[in-house]
């Protein structure tokens, strides 16, 4: 799919953008975790295309299972506003370090953090399923060269530059 093509959803998820949201809004984000594409719409037309990494284990919801979970969610909050690119943070909370290049850490949390709310009760909202409570997050990674294919353990990661200009383009809610 191509910028500025329409973009078209199912009758299904059209039914739940309506039942959640009470229509289907003029932007929001749409993962496609087949493609590791994560595209960004605007009056029912794709207008930003980021190519993300969702987890290695799959998609899920439970809790424990580090797997990306699945349907109608929204971003819940937002953190590492004016943070330099490659800024670490550990609990959401911004550590004043800067990840070095060449450090081996595992998938570290850069940059900026999305975090993610379920909208859906009994499918990533819910005792054991909350994707909130999961601290599923977009976030900025130490792990570049691997976006495009999945390796997190359940977030969605994207390259820092690109998860600035997300951050930038989106609003809480």
């Amino acid at each position: 799919m191509k910028k500025e093509e329409p973009f078209l959803i199912s009758p299904d998820v059209e039914r739940r953008f309506v039942l959640h949201a009470g229509k289907v809004p003029a932007f929001f984000l749409w993962v496609d975790v087949e493609n590791q594409r994560l595209y960004l719409i605007k009056d029912k037309r794709v207008a930003e295309i980021y190519i993300v990494s969702t987890s290695k284990y799959g998609v899920g919801n439970i809790d424990g299972s580090f797997k990306t979970p699945p349907g109608l969610h929204r971003i819940a909050e937002k953190y590492g506003d004016g943070a330099p690119p490659k800024r670490i943070f550990r609990d959401r909370i911004d550590t004043g370090e800067d990840w070095q290049e060449g450090s081996l850490e595992e998938n570290l949390v850069l940059t900026r953090i999305l975090r993610l709310e379920g909208l859906e009760e009994g499918l990533n909202r819910g005792n054991g399923i909350d994707s909130f409570e999961r601290y599923i997050y977009f976030h900025g990674t130490n792990k570049e060269s691997l976006i495009g294919s999945p390796f997190s353990h359940g977030c969605i990661c994207m390259r820092n530059g690109d998860v600035i200009r997300l951050y930038d383009s989106v609003e809480e809610g």
